[in-house]
């Protein structure tokens, strides 16, 4: 067997000593009396029965896209039903003010006062750990509703919308019913509530608050309003000292929060003169992504006051910065807003307004008064109301948040007007309100806009909320399994503005003692800044070459990368066994499949989402249950590398294709702790030579990541084993912990040199191409230190 992996150990003796014995076993291993040959002759046996076909990257891309396709369009789907049974609900709902209605209230549920009754909205609400929703307290028949501390849980208006939106109770178990595969849908009011499905139990932080308000959200935002270009004007007079500047400061910093990567910005300071706060972004306009928000923030708080404010300059400045940017064809090309911050106009401001804004008012214009005082509130009144703005005084840093929403409602009332039901999709982000339930993955969120369609105010246009449905990027890379591209071949995600979604490599975590918190940019990473030019990997040879193949998904959604690695992957085996003669291998116990590896679709029908994919294959094998959906050609092309499309007398023992100089060592020395073989497609084939209580580390174990096949990689010995030509070996080391104290490990993997026979490659019959790339096997373990060989066919 042209390469077999070999795991080698020793408690005693240095690691010099110990390379010796290894290398003594690997000569023992492939002198022509010991080398295994059951794996080589098995090759021999069955060429003439498989076929080398060469991978199409088009098509593979393509297929990936479609399957993404498929279930993104259901995610959407349910989120347009629940749009429709909002609006249908509104409208045939009539406001009463004197409305009194008990809903579940997802802070009170199951709560008793002291005699035992339940609390007020704390009825009892029946609460079951669901493994799809990873094992979170849930109610999959009901859903709960949450509001914010500082909303008050039985206004009218409140009690309205909730009452209006238990329509969607049974859209939601519907939607939940014909895709199972959905997680959190949910209900963002624009008054404030959160109806969310399942119901949960909210619990506050550690001050007793519930600070999580859904109308600050980015998926909310994002919905709501469409993409625009916003420059802030602030006043930094001598008149804005104190808490006034405070204010000022926080009113910018949450107006800032409210913008997306969509977005375009930047902020202009005035007194006696105009000035950016980030000279290096004068007379343009830059995206709103996190690290030009945060940027922004960190200049905003060194303002300082001083003169006398000039705010007509800004407003010029502003209105010029604007219509430069439009003309040019740059920016968001949709709505255009200027937000002036300000404890009073005192100019003459009406002609700069009339120079670049009237009459087709093309930019709307925002007033925020600063501070308890009202003699200038009619100038900012009228700045606002003839510019399609609107006016609010902030007079307490408390003010600020509730205030600064008001614009996103009129910024999207031509929407509404339009009726204009755009789907939108969030970049990347980590749900930090229930970590424990998606172990701080990233998702991303389909949402859609929720409008009033009664007569009567359909020309105001009212915006009712925003419906979502989160959608965790994990299980939407599963349609791009790692078997289909090689060892070093992966599949990636990006956003419309060139963030990364989802890439094997992405590692938007960091460990803060025993807490892993995400990083400040983590869902901001721009495909430019990964790319890296591997100088070391150059000079030691390791570079590979490849190439990458780009396709929409859902085009408004995302992009889909794939990346292929010439050498490795680019051929693939098919074989004319049938799928019931790889059941035998398949029922053996020391075989297993990676687990985060699609083979079978288990996540649709309730019944098949306990199976393991190991389970799923065999009963689509054994037609346990015909409504299982597999691929036949997939499996078949698996099962071939363990026994080969031999008849069943034929069939070598798994102990036989072990090398006689393992058994040999193993019987004399004992030396040996394990053997294993795996493939590209994720089977694992292993044999203990020792209990399991002595083997001297976790490898081939979930605590030992690196060794496994995971969604994201191919097994670290399987990768080295790829990397290296044959006739060469490779050790790795590392520390394990032993039954006593601590002690060296020593890895090494080694590729023999090839066989004889150096036919040229064929497509039909023959050696296998160089595309075929190595099938790591072999493991054997010695206490206290391991060697890995592979093989390749």
């Amino acid at each position: 067997c042209s390469t077999l992996p070999a795991t080698v150990s020793w408690l005693q003796g240095p690691w010099a000593g110990a390379g010796r014995r290894l290398l003594a076993i690997r000569v023992d291993f492939w002198v022509p009396e010991n080398r295994c040959v059951s794996p080589e002759q098995k090759y021999k046996d069955v060429e003439s029965s498989l076929k080398i076909k060469e991978v199409d990257g088009l098509e593979l891309v393509r297929k990936f896209s479609e399957d993404m396709e498929t279930m993104l369009r259901r995610k959407v789907e349910a989120v347009q039903n629940l749009v429709e049974a909002a609006e249908e609900a509104d409208l045939n709902h009539e406001f009463n003010e004197s409305l009194v209605f008990d809903y579940y209230n997802s802070v009170l549920l199951n709560e008793k006062d002291s005699s035992g009754a339940y609390v007020e909205l704390g009825a009892e609400f029946l609460l079951e750990a669901n493994a799809h929703f990873s094992d979170l307290l849930v109610n999959t028949t009901l859903s709960s509703v949450q509001l914010p501390t500082n909303v008050y849980n039985k206004d009218p208006d409140i009690l309205n919308g909730i009452y209006m939106s238990e329509a969607l109770n049974a859209v939601f178990v519907e939607n939940f019913q014909r895709d199972p595969t959905l997680t959190w849908q949910y209900f963002g009011s624009s008054t404030g509530f959160f109806r969310i499905y399942p119901g949960i139990k909210w619990t506050p932080d550690e001050n007793g608050v519930i600070t999580f308000d859904c109308r600050n959200r980015g998926w909310y935002i994002q919905a709501a309003t469409s993409p625009k270009d916003i420059v802030i004007v602030v006043d930094t007079s001598g008149s804005m000292k104190g808490l006034r500047m405070t204010i000022a400061k926080h009113t910018v910093s949450t107006i800032l929060d409210t913008l997306g990567e969509n977005d375009f910005v930047n902020i202009i300071a005035y007194n006696d003169y105009i000035h950016y706060i980030e000279p290096c972004f004068k007379g343009i306009l830059v995206q709103a992504d996190r690290d030009n928000r945060e940027h922004f923030k960190q200049l905003v708080d060194e303002l300082m006051v001083k003169g006398v404010g000039v705010v007509d300059r800004a407003l010029r400045e502003a209105f010029q910065i604007l219509q430069q940017f439009q003309e040019a064809g740059q920016g968001s090309l949709c709505n255009q807003a200027i937000m002036l911050i300000t404890d009073g106009a005192v100019e003459d401001y009406e002609p700069v307004l009339e120079k670049y804004n009237w009459p087709d008012r093309k930019v709307r214009v925002f007033t925020y008064l600063i501070g308890r005082e009202v003699s200038f509130a009619d100038r900012l009144k009228w700045i606002a109301c003839n510019n399609k703005g609107y006016y609010t005084q902030i007079s307490t840093l408390a003010d600020a948040q509730e205030n600064v929403m008001e614009y996103l409602h009129v910024l999207s009332r031509p929407m509404v007007i339009n009726h204009d039901h755009d789907i939108t999709w969030t970049e990347a982000y980590i749900d930090i309100l229930h970590p424990q339930a998606q172990s701080l993955a990233l998702l991303t969120t389909v949402a859609m806009p929720v409008f009033s369609k009664k007569n009567e105010t359909r020309s105001h246009g009212i915006l009712l909320g925003v419906v979502g449905s989160d959608v965790a990027l994990r299980e939407l890379m599963k349609l791009a399994p790692r078997y289909k591209l090689g060892v070093h071949g992966y599949a990636f995600l990006n956003t419309n503005n060139g963030y990364i979604l989802s890439h094997p490599d992405l590692r938007p975590l960091y460990r803060e003692g025993k807490k892993l918190k995400p990083k400040p940019n983590y869902n901001s990473v721009d495909l430019s800044e990964v790319e890296w030019e591997d100088q070391a990997g150059m000079v030691s040879g390791a570079g590979r070459e490849g190439g990458w193949l780009d396709t929409c998904v859902l085009c408004s959604a995302c992009s889909l990368g794939v990346v292929l690695s010439r050498g490795h992957g680019e051929y693939i085996l098919l074989g004319n066994t049938s799928v019931e003669e790889g059941l035998h291998d398949l029922l053996h116990p020391d075989l297993s499949l990676a687990g985060d590896w699609i083979y079978c679709i288990t996540d649709i029908d309730p019944e098949h989402r306990k199976l393991s994919q190991l389970e799923a294959v065999v009963r689509f094998l054994t037609q346990e249950d015909p409504a299982l959906e597999c691929d036949p050609r997939e499996i078949d092309r698996r099962t071939w590398l363990w026994e080969g499309p031999v008849d069943p007398p034929q069939r070598l023992p798994w102990p036989s294709v072990m090398p006689p100089a393992l058994s040999a060592h193993s019987e004399s020395e004992q030396v040996v702790d394990m053997a294993f073989l795996g493939t590209r497609a994720g089977l694992l084939r292993s044999s203990l030579f020792v209990g399991s209580e002595k083997v001297s580390d976790k490898f081939l174990t979930p605590a030992d990541e690196d060794s496994m096949f995971t969604l994201d990689h191919f097994p670290l010995w399987y990768r080295q084993a790829a990397e290296h030509p044959p006739g060469s070996m490779v050790f790795n080391l590392r520390s394990a912990e032993g039954p006593g104290k601590p002690c060296p490990e020593l890895h090494g993997q080694g590729i023999p040199p090839p066989p004889r026979d150096t036919r040229q490659p064929s497509r039909s019959r023959g050696p296998l191409p160089t595309g075929l790339h190595p099938h790591p096997g072999w493991v054997i373990s010695f206490p206290g230190q391991q060697s890995t060989m592979p093989f390749k066919s």
